[in-house]
């Protein structure tokens, strides 16, 4: 915005104004500057500017800086003794009270007879933090108590890790010893009623003596709960094992002429017949007996059965040897132990 302002009016207030006051004089004319608002500063700006003014004044020292220097100033002032600074011990009122009544720097307050008293006062510890007193105590009493407990429970859960092991493994030899032994009592059993039965048919002819039989009929509760076990487990495997093969061989088997004359060896060649056979009676039925056998611990079944093999047929079976008497002299025990 121009405004133009007359230099002799206004320079002298009481002159005459001009005659021709439209006619605007250019040369004496004055241009004010507009007045324009204050523009607010930015973060930035006030930052700048504060660290222009900053170095001008001088350097400020960081806060970090300041901490530090701080600290050391504390630490100075509280490791210093007035007992060993005479100017500080000039300005110290509470100490030259004391030198009024006796004290001596380098000695113990009280009588000359107490001995081994301290001669330099307690050391000032600041606390810093805004735990009570008492706190940092506390703290490292129940740290110590956590790592004990802990290296404890390790050492702890190591011993139970290891009996855990060797007791699996121990179950697992047991295990292995007591499928053997099975074996060798029903082989021992089935040796004994082929020799009564040959006994009772001496008249008949024994040429089927000694074929592998292929699944028994015989009851599963009428054999001995011993080695019962072991039958059941094989008879199921056998059975599930036919049942198989039948099933297969039904998908390959084609629809043909049956002649019923036709040899017995061909229809065995052709896939037309079919695997007969009578599973167990009692193979599917439960068996308590046979259940509470199972839940005993592995050492008590097999010294169960190696009492019966050496009661039943004078056979020590870690001596893997059949006694001629009863009374088995010679053999050194009933355990494993013994016979190391």
């Amino acid at each position: 915005m121009l405004k133009l302002v007359d230099m002799d009016t206004a320079d002298n207030p009481t002159a005459n104004p001009p005659e021709d006051e439209d006619e605007d004089d250019y040369m004496k004319m004055i241009i004010t500057e507009p007045a324009t608002p204050k523009e607010k500063e930015t973060y930035t700006q006030i930052r700048k500017r504060k660290a222009r003014e900053a170095e001008e004044r001088g350097r400020i020292k960081p806060k970090a800086e300041r901490e530090a220097e701080e600290r050391t100033a504390l630490e100075a002032s509280l490791s210093a003794s007035l007992l060993s600074d005479p100017e500080l011990a000039s300005k110290n009122k509470g100490l030259a009270m004391m030198a009024k009544m006796g004290f001596k720097a380098g000695s113990a307050l009280g009588s000359k007879d107490n001995v081994g008293a301290r001669t330099e006062p307690i050391g000032i510890s600041m606390k810093e933090d805004r735990g009570g007193i008492g706190l940092d105590s506390e703290k490292k009493r129940k740290f110590r108590e956590e790592v004990e407990w802990e290296g404890k429970r390790v050492k702890a859960e190591e011993g139970d890790y290891r009996e855990r092991v060797r007791r699996e493994r121990e179950e697992v030899r047991l295990e292995g010893q007591f499928a053997a032994a099975m074996r060798v009592a029903e082989r021992m059993d089935g040796e004994r009623e082929e020799t009564w039965a040959f006994e009772a048919r001496e008249d008949e002819e024994t040429t089927g003596w000694g074929k592998k039989r292929s699944i028994s009929t015989k009851p599963l509760k009428q054999i001995n709960v011993l080695w019962r076990d072991l039958v059941r487990k094989r008879e199921e495997k056998e059975r599930d094992c036919r049942m198989r093969y039948d099933f297969q061989q039904s998908f390959s088997r084609l629809p043909t002429y049956d002649d019923p004359n036709e040899d017995a060896d061909n229809k065995k060649a052709m896939g037309k017949t079919q695997t007969q056979y009578v599973p167990v009676e009692d193979l599917e039925e439960e068996d308590p007996e046979l259940d509470r056998f199972n839940a005993l611990e592995p050492a008590e079944r097999l010294e169960r059965l190696v009492k019966h093999l050496r009661e039943e047929y004078s056979y020590c079976f870690w001596c893997k040897y059949t006694y001629p008497d009863k009374e088995m002299d010679e053999c050194p025990g009933l355990t494993e132990e013994e016979h190391d």
